[in-house]
């Protein structure tokens, strides 16, 4: 009866062991479980992404206004009928000295 108890109690801790240490175990089940929402969080972003994207894809195919909205910010476009302005503020000015 005691080697039986002492098999039972062996037993126990060697899976004890693969519980806790293993492979499958509870804190490779949690490391994992932090991974994929971690890795789901990215997703949910790139998908964000992809579907900004494809409507200024197709915002560009379709029409005029995106492209000349793009031209207007990247490249400084400034329409045939339009005034261009430059606003300097006080810090970016040059000093000038008024002769006496």
């Amino acid at each position: 009866m005691k080697f039986l108890a002492a098999g039972l109690l062996i037993l126990l801790a060697l899976l004890q062991y693969r519980l806790w240490f293993g492979d499958g175990s509870v804190r490779e089940v949690a490391r994992l479980n932090t991974e994929i929402n971690t890795q789901q969080e990215q997703n949910a972003r790139l998908r964000e992404r992809n579907r900004t994207l494809a409507a200024e894809v197709q915002d560009l195919k379709k029409g005029t206004t995106a492209i000349e909205e793009r031209a207007r910010t990247d490249l400084g476009m400034v329409g045939k009928s339009e005034t261009f302005y430059q606003v300097v503020s006080p810090e970016d000015a040059p000093t000038q000295t008024l002769p006496r």
